[in-house]
Protein backbone atom coordinates (compact mmCIF):
# COMPACT_ATOMS: atom_id res chain seq x y z
CA UNK A 1 0.00 0.00 0.00
CA UNK A 2 0.86 4.07 -0.56
CA UNK A 3 -0.41 6.16 2.19
CA UNK A 4 0.08 9.84 2.46
CA UNK A 5 -0.05 11.35 5.75
CA UNK A 6 -0.80 14.58 6.51
CA UNK A 7 1.11 16.03 9.22
CA UNK A 8 3.73 13.99 8.66
CA UNK A 9 6.78 15.11 11.39
CA UNK A 10 3.73 14.70 14.55
CA UNK A 11 4.61 12.81 17.46
CA UNK A 12 1.90 9.67 16.51
CA UNK A 13 2.80 10.48 12.31
CA UNK A 14 6.38 9.44 12.99
CA UNK A 15 5.36 6.17 15.29
CA UNK A 16 2.90 5.92 12.33
CA UNK A 17 5.32 6.00 9.93
CA UNK A 18 7.65 3.41 11.14
CA UNK A 19 5.14 0.93 11.79
CA UNK A 20 3.74 1.24 8.53
CA UNK A 21 7.45 1.24 6.74
CA UNK A 22 8.81 -2.00 8.80
CA UNK A 23 5.93 -3.84 7.16
CA UNK A 24 6.39 -2.91 3.94
CA UNK A 25 4.23 -0.13 2.98
CA UNK A 26 5.54 2.65 1.22
CA UNK A 27 4.99 5.79 3.51
CA UNK A 28 4.90 9.59 2.19
CA UNK A 29 4.84 12.21 5.13
CA UNK A 30 3.93 16.00 4.11
CA UNK A 31 5.39 18.37 6.49
CA UNK A 32 5.96 21.96 5.50
CA UNK A 33 9.86 22.23 7.52
CA UNK A 34 12.62 20.76 5.07
CA UNK A 35 14.81 20.43 8.53
CA UNK A 36 12.35 17.32 9.46
CA UNK A 37 12.91 15.91 6.20
CA UNK A 38 15.75 13.65 8.07
CA UNK A 39 13.37 12.37 10.62
CA UNK A 40 10.93 11.49 8.48
CA UNK A 41 13.33 9.38 6.21
CA UNK A 42 14.63 7.73 9.55
CA UNK A 43 11.25 6.57 10.13
CA UNK A 44 11.11 4.86 6.97
CA UNK A 45 8.93 7.64 4.80
CA UNK A 46 8.96 10.09 1.78
CA UNK A 47 9.52 13.81 3.19
CA UNK A 48 6.90 15.87 1.23
CA UNK A 49 7.12 19.50 1.25
CA UNK A 50 4.19 21.21 1.10
CA UNK A 51 2.19 24.09 3.85
CA UNK A 52 -1.08 22.77 3.98
CA UNK A 53 -2.46 26.13 5.53
CA UNK A 54 -1.24 27.97 2.20
CA UNK A 55 -1.60 24.86 -0.49
CA UNK A 56 -4.75 24.68 -2.84
CA UNK A 57 -6.77 21.50 -3.66
CA UNK A 58 -5.17 20.85 -6.78
CA UNK A 59 -1.36 20.76 -4.94
CA UNK A 60 -1.93 18.29 -2.39
CA UNK A 61 -4.11 15.80 -4.71
CA UNK A 62 -0.89 15.34 -6.62
CA UNK A 63 0.80 14.71 -3.65
CA UNK A 64 -1.94 12.48 -3.43
CA UNK A 65 -2.34 10.91 -7.03
CA UNK A 66 -1.74 6.68 -6.80
CA UNK A 67 -1.85 6.36 -2.96
CA UNK A 68 -3.84 3.87 -1.08
CA UNK A 69 -5.28 5.54 1.91
CA UNK A 70 -4.50 8.67 3.14
CA UNK A 71 -4.36 10.13 7.05
CA UNK A 72 -4.49 13.30 8.58
CA UNK A 73 -2.35 13.87 11.65
CA UNK A 74 -1.54 17.57 11.60
CA UNK A 75 -2.30 19.29 14.24
CA UNK A 76 -1.59 23.44 15.58
CA UNK A 77 -0.28 21.82 18.42
CA UNK A 78 -0.65 22.81 21.94
CA UNK A 79 1.23 26.47 21.68
CA UNK A 80 -0.73 27.82 19.12
CA UNK A 81 -3.34 29.91 19.50
CA UNK A 82 -7.24 30.18 18.17
CA UNK A 83 -6.16 31.43 14.54
CA UNK A 84 -3.94 28.10 13.41
CA UNK A 85 -6.92 26.19 14.93
CA UNK A 86 -8.93 27.11 12.25
CA UNK A 87 -5.93 26.84 9.75
CA UNK A 88 -5.12 24.12 10.65
CA UNK A 89 -7.58 21.68 13.04
CA UNK A 90 -10.44 22.86 10.83
CA UNK A 91 -9.57 24.03 7.40
CA UNK A 92 -6.61 22.06 6.52
CA UNK A 93 -8.67 18.96 7.34
CA UNK A 94 -11.22 19.98 5.18
CA UNK A 95 -8.89 20.78 2.12
CA UNK A 96 -6.82 17.18 2.61
CA UNK A 97 -10.14 15.63 2.53
CA UNK A 98 -11.02 16.82 -0.84
CA UNK A 99 -7.49 16.54 -2.18
CA UNK A 100 -7.74 12.72 -1.64
CA UNK A 101 -11.53 13.12 -2.69
CA UNK A 102 -10.08 15.25 -5.97
CA UNK A 103 -7.21 12.00 -6.14
CA UNK A 104 -9.79 9.46 -5.80
CA UNK A 105 -7.66 8.32 -2.42
CA UNK A 106 -10.92 6.79 -1.18
CA UNK A 107 -9.63 5.14 2.10
CA UNK A 108 -9.49 8.28 4.65
CA UNK A 109 -8.10 8.59 8.52
CA UNK A 110 -8.64 11.45 10.44
CA UNK A 111 -6.98 11.88 13.96
CA UNK A 112 -9.80 13.99 16.26
CA UNK A 113 -9.84 14.61 19.61
CA UNK A 114 -12.24 13.07 22.27
CA UNK A 115 -15.06 15.49 23.17
CA UNK A 116 -14.68 17.39 19.23
CA UNK A 117 -18.10 19.36 18.77
CA UNK A 118 -18.98 21.65 15.77
CA UNK A 119 -21.79 23.24 18.48
CA UNK A 120 -18.76 22.87 21.46
CA UNK A 121 -19.30 26.33 23.33
CA UNK A 122 -16.38 28.65 24.82
CA UNK A 123 -13.75 30.94 23.52
CA UNK A 124 -11.00 29.58 25.07
CA UNK A 125 -8.40 28.13 23.22
CA UNK A 126 -9.24 24.78 23.49
CA UNK A 127 -12.76 24.80 23.39
CA UNK A 128 -12.00 26.86 19.72
CA UNK A 129 -9.76 23.70 19.37
CA UNK A 130 -12.67 20.86 20.08
CA UNK A 131 -14.70 22.44 17.96
CA UNK A 132 -12.60 23.23 15.43
CA UNK A 133 -11.95 19.40 15.19
CA UNK A 134 -15.85 18.61 15.23
CA UNK A 135 -16.12 20.72 12.07
CA UNK A 136 -13.39 19.12 10.49
CA UNK A 137 -15.17 16.04 11.55
CA UNK A 138 -18.83 16.99 10.56
CA UNK A 139 -17.32 18.13 7.43
CA UNK A 140 -15.55 14.47 6.44
CA UNK A 141 -18.41 12.91 7.33
CA UNK A 142 -20.47 14.68 4.31
CA UNK A 143 -18.19 13.72 1.67
CA UNK A 144 -19.42 10.43 -0.24
CA UNK A 145 -16.26 10.05 -2.38
CA UNK A 146 -14.61 9.09 0.94
CA UNK A 147 -14.52 5.44 3.06
CA UNK A 148 -13.49 7.65 6.23
CA UNK A 149 -13.22 6.57 9.83
CA UNK A 150 -12.68 9.07 12.57
CA UNK A 151 -10.48 8.31 15.47
CA UNK A 152 -10.96 9.96 18.52
CA UNK A 153 -8.41 9.06 20.99
CA UNK A 154 -8.20 10.37 24.72
CA UNK A 155 -5.46 12.17 26.53
CA UNK A 156 -2.23 11.13 24.95
CA UNK A 157 1.16 10.29 26.74
CA UNK A 158 4.17 9.44 25.67
CA UNK A 159 4.23 5.86 27.74
CA UNK A 160 5.23 3.32 26.18
CA UNK A 161 2.30 1.16 23.70
CA UNK A 162 0.82 -1.67 25.60
CA UNK A 163 -0.77 -2.98 22.61
CA UNK A 164 -3.87 -2.91 24.58
CA UNK A 165 -6.44 -0.82 23.80
CA UNK A 166 -10.58 -0.07 24.25
CA UNK A 167 -11.84 1.06 20.30
CA UNK A 168 -15.71 2.10 20.57
CA UNK A 169 -17.97 4.14 19.75
CA UNK A 170 -18.21 6.20 23.13
CA UNK A 171 -15.16 4.73 25.62
CA UNK A 172 -15.75 7.32 28.51
CA UNK A 173 -12.79 9.61 29.06
CA UNK A 174 -9.47 7.63 29.51
CA UNK A 175 -6.13 8.00 28.33
CA UNK A 176 -3.95 6.31 25.53
CA UNK A 177 0.43 6.19 24.40
CA UNK A 178 0.78 7.42 21.14
CA UNK A 179 1.90 4.33 20.04
CA UNK A 180 -1.32 2.69 20.76
CA UNK A 181 -2.94 5.15 18.40
CA UNK A 182 -0.30 4.62 16.05
CA UNK A 183 -1.13 1.00 16.55
CA UNK A 184 -4.76 1.84 15.89
CA UNK A 185 -4.23 3.61 12.71
CA UNK A 186 -2.13 1.32 10.88
CA UNK A 187 -4.53 -1.61 11.42
CA UNK A 188 -7.61 0.86 10.12
CA UNK A 189 -6.02 1.89 6.98
CA UNK A 190 -5.65 -1.29 5.95
CA UNK A 191 -9.29 -2.10 5.61
CA UNK A 192 -12.47 -0.39 4.79
CA UNK A 193 -14.80 -1.95 7.28
CA UNK A 194 -14.34 0.46 10.20
CA UNK A 195 -15.63 3.27 7.39
CA UNK A 196 -18.40 5.27 8.50
CA UNK A 197 -17.34 4.92 12.00
CA UNK A 198 -16.52 7.78 14.57
CA UNK A 199 -14.42 5.81 17.17
CA UNK A 200 -13.12 6.63 20.80
CA UNK A 201 -10.29 4.87 21.78
CA UNK A 202 -8.16 4.56 25.36
CA UNK A 203 -6.03 2.39 26.55
CA UNK A 204 -7.82 -1.16 27.43
CA UNK A 205 -7.12 -4.82 28.05
CA UNK A 206 -8.11 -5.88 24.43
CA UNK A 207 -5.37 -6.27 21.70
CA UNK A 208 -4.95 -3.45 19.06
CA UNK A 209 -6.25 -6.28 16.32
CA UNK A 210 -8.74 -7.71 17.60
CA UNK A 211 -10.26 -4.01 18.70
CA UNK A 212 -9.99 -3.17 15.62
CA UNK A 213 -11.49 -6.31 13.53
CA UNK A 214 -14.50 -6.23 16.57
CA UNK A 215 -15.58 -2.90 16.13
CA UNK A 216 -15.71 -3.08 12.71
CA UNK A 217 -17.96 -6.29 12.78
CA UNK A 218 -20.72 -4.24 15.10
Amino acid sequence: MRIVIAGGHGQIALRLERLLSARGDEVAGIIRNPEQGDDLREAGAEPVLLDLESASVEGIAAHLQGADAAVFAAGAGPGSGTARKDTVDKRAAMLFADAAARAGVRRFVIVSSMAADPAHQGDDVFDVYLRAKGEADAYVRGLDALDWTILRPGRLTDDPGTGLVRLEAHTGRGSIPRADVAAVLADLVDSTATAGLTLELISGSTPVSVAVKSVAGN
